[in-house]
């Protein structure tokens, strides 16, 4: 059902539904997937958000959803709004959860607003997609979360410590850790997972990013 690309950017496949978010990189790479039918963007910084990758993917049928800043870079596209809920495809709910950095030293990276988190509701399941965030209380109040995909690299978004504790507020049943390279390589997944552990319900899986 998930298949990482690299750092933030990975694909949802359920039965004849995929999914891009955060797509990067060479074509070559998505052309092992089908046309997407939706391609969902947290916000405009280069790892999530490549406009010349998405004019050479074949997208005439593909609904691009993103917040202002991405829509208004690419030139097309449908807008979503912090607090938005869509159906943009028939049986696939995608609401716009706010993801923003809430400690000053780190509030320049990603201020309120600018872009969107995602929970997609695929088939009664609901998959969180965190964006570039800190544990923040939008985060912290979700509810019956089967999927969520938290990052955690600094200096732009959580510690390890920040996401563990966040998972164990809000409970998903599985999560995947990803956007976890930094300046000086890559964040302690094994530490994150120990934290998380307390909780015997919630299930962290590896999924081969890098």
């Amino acid at each position: 059902m998930f298949h990482p690309v690299e750092h933030a950017s990975f694909v949802i496949e359920s039965n004849d539904l995929t999914i891009f978010v955060d797509p990067v990189g060479k074509p070559e790479v998505y052309k092992a997937y089908s046309t997407p039918q939706l391609i969902l963007i947290t916000h405009t910084h280069g790892d999530h958000f490549d406009a010349d990758l998405l004019k050479n993917l074949n997208t005439e049928k593909t609904i691009i959803i993103g917040p202002q800043s991405v829509i208004e870079k690419l030139g097309f596209g449908t807008v979503m709004k912090n607090g938005e809920t869509k159906t943009p495809i028939l049986d696939v709910v995608v609401e716009a959860i706010p993801m923003y950095n809430s400690t000053a030293e780190r509030s320049q990276f990603h201020p309120k607003g600018a872009g969107n988190g995602y929970v997609i509701t695929i088939d009664n399941e609901r998959i969180y997609v965190a964006g570039d965030t800190e544990d923040i209380q939008e985060m912290l109040s979700l509810k019956n979360i089967d999927y969520a995909f938290i990052c955690m690299n600094l200096p732009y978004t959580m510690t390890v410590e920040q996401a563990a504790s966040a998972v164990l507020k809000f409970q998903p049943k599985i999560v995947f850790p990803y956007h976890y390279r930094q300046k000086d390589g890559f964040n302690d997944i094994e530490t994150f997972k120990k934290l998380v552990s307390v909780n015997k319900k919630i299930k962290v899986e590896s999924l081969k990013w890098y």
